[in-house]
């Protein structure tokens, strides 16, 4: 609390400084460290920045490149120092050759000759090391070695005046991209070239998927695979109207570059490349969950990707369902005529399926592919039958979507609701009690089960289920359509669990009326009392 002096004024109390030596011995070993860590990393820097100045100054400094480029290579050691010393050099390479001190001259000596061919062998030397470690496991310097080749790869471009073939297939515009498609490489370096680089040039997007291609060419290994995937999937289709380029001097055409399409045939030769190559499972599920978004618009020929997916489809399972959906999607937004699509999605309609983890984006993808109103009839009649006679032997939770999910493709189409209340015109079959049911379940053809003239009297069977849900919402279907459409949503995510949780956690109004008598003897004759023996010993005499 501060003081107060006979005049009034307060004073405070200044704060005490902490002295090195009111230090603890461990605390002041950690200053120590700390202080000797500050002058060193101050002292290689005024060393870096005093090497720099002397190159830039005069020629007779120049044997001083080696020892930055020493610096630079030991970044596995010094991890700090190598970071300022590459830079350095690339403020010393860009300033030689903005001034033209790497540029043959015409009249030049046999000396100046010299010199410009040993600068540019140490330039090459300290491109190999910002490629190396580009390829290191630290992302700060990985970030930092990007930076500095992009910014090399433009100065190299302006200033020597190399043509667009040396530029980007022959200098170090490949072995970027090479390493970026690394599997050292980290994704947010990944993620760097794509915004900063790739996405917003053109030149360099285009080149890019070209150097990409030449990758893919051959047998790829399953990382290398991987990570052109990962790189693409970065990639955003819609590149804008706007028009950049990341060198601005090189003599490109405006029929590879600037043309809005041309984009288009470097990248749909390298797809084609990935998807012939030995895929695993997992990438074609990956590229099948991109097919819409970052695929299918780079292709001008998008039956090329017909093969494909039909081979994913065939290989069943969740690959298959996605594979559906990437060709609704193209035959939808694309225009693409795939005419067995509903016979592969009728195929898909099997008791696993109604027992599989998948269910529910298995319905999402059905709801969607049968929302028209312009499906023919019998098609529909055959996909509400199916999943009807799969209903008898499904799990209470896959009931309670298939029902709803009928209720809505009836009102959608009411061509279909004479399945609810098929009579038979046949009197002698009538007063029987029964008919044969005219559904074929083994057809593949969903247009040729004879659905449309059957019955849904499944569903008339599962309002007498074991469980209390499946009996009382299969009523809906014999009751009045007054609900416009039911959300499915509300049904997809159910489980054996989910629907023991409802019941026990409901509200009983009213307790159920129990009446029984506790029984005081079960196995043997009651001699105590009037009462009658129980049933089991006047059945069996047990001794």
């Amino acid at each position: 609390m501060p003081d107060i002096s006979s005049r009034g004024t307060i004073i405070r109390k200044r704060k005490r400084q902490t002295r090195t030596t009111d230090l603890k011995p461990n605390q002041l070993d950690k200053t120590r460290k700390i202080e000797k860590r500050v002058s060193q990393a101050a002292e290689i820097e005024e060393e870096i920045l005093l090497l720099e100045n002397q190159i830039r100054e005069s020629r007779q400094h120049y044997n001083k490149i080696p020892v930055l480029l020493h610096y630079c290579q030991d970044y596995d050691v010094n991890n700090r120092r190598a970071t300022t010393a590459a830079v350095a050099l690339c403020r010393i390479f860009c300033r030689l050759m903005a001034v033209g001190s790497m540029s043959k001259p015409r009249n030049a000596t046999e000396n100046e000759l010299i010199i410009v061919h040993w600068l540019r062998s140490q330039l090459e030397v300290y491109t190999t090391t910002l490629v190396d470690v580009l390829a290191s496991a630290d992302p700060a310097m990985q970030s930092t070695a990007l930076t500095l080749l992009m910014r090399l790869l433009k100065e190299e471009a302006e200033s020597l005046g190399l043509k667009p073939s040396k530029i980007w297939r022959e200098g170090a515009f490949p072995r970027i991209i090479s390493t970026v498609a690394n599997f050292a490489t980290s994704h947010e370096v990944k993620e760097e070239f794509v915004r900063e680089y790739m996405q917003p040039y053109d030149d360099v997007r285009y080149y890019g998927f070209a150097c990409l291609s030449d990758i893919c060419t051959g047998p790829s290994s399953r990382e290398v695979i991987d990570n052109v995937i990962s790189l693409l999937n970065l990639l955003d289709p819609d590149l804008g109207k706007e028009q950049r380029v990341y060198i601005a001097k090189s003599d490109q055409s405006k029929s590879k570059i600037d043309h809005p399409t041309a984009h288009q045939k470097p990248a749909q030769e390298l797809w084609i490349k990935i998807l012939r190559s030995d895929l695993t499972r997992s990438q074609r599920k990956t590229i099948l969950s991109m097919m819409a978004l970052h695929v299918a618009p780079w292709f001008t020929q998008l039956e090329l990707l017909m093969d494909f997916l039909t081979d994913s489809f065939n290989a069943g399972g969740s690959m298959a369902l996605a594979a559906l959906s990437g060709l609704f999607q193209l035959m939808q937004g694309k225009n693409l005529d795939y005419p067995q699509f509903y016979s592969k999605l009728y195929s898909l309609l099997t008791p696993d399926i109604l027992r599989s983890k998948h269910r529910s984006r298995f319905f999402r993808l059905l709801d969607t592919f049968l929302s028209s109103t312009h499906l023919p009839a019998a098609l529909v009649a055959s996909f509400i039958k199916r999943l009807s006679r799969l209903a008898l032997s499904a799990p209470p939770s896959g009931i309670v979507v298939v029902i709803p999910w009928i209720y809505n493709l009836l009102r959608n189409h009411p061509s279909c609701t004479f399945m609810i209340h098929r009579r038979s015109e046949d009197s002698a079959v009538a007063m029987g009690g029964g008919m044969d049911d005219p559904f074929d379940m083994e057809e593949s053809d969903p247009t040729a089960t004879n659905a449309i003239a059957s019955s849904l009297w499944e569903i008339q069977s599962l309002q007498a289920h074991y469980h209390s849900n499946v009996a009382t919402i299969a009523k809906i279907i014999s009751e009045q359509f007054t609900k416009q459409a039911y959300n499915l949503e509300d049904f997809l995510d159910h489980s054996y669990s989910s629907l023991l949780s409802a019941e026990l956690s409901k509200e009983i109004k009213k307790p159920p009326v129990i009446e029984f008598e506790i029984p005081k003897k079960v196995f043997l004759k009651n001699t105590e009392s009037p009462d009658k023996d129980s049933l089991l010993v006047e059945l069996w005499e047990l001794s």
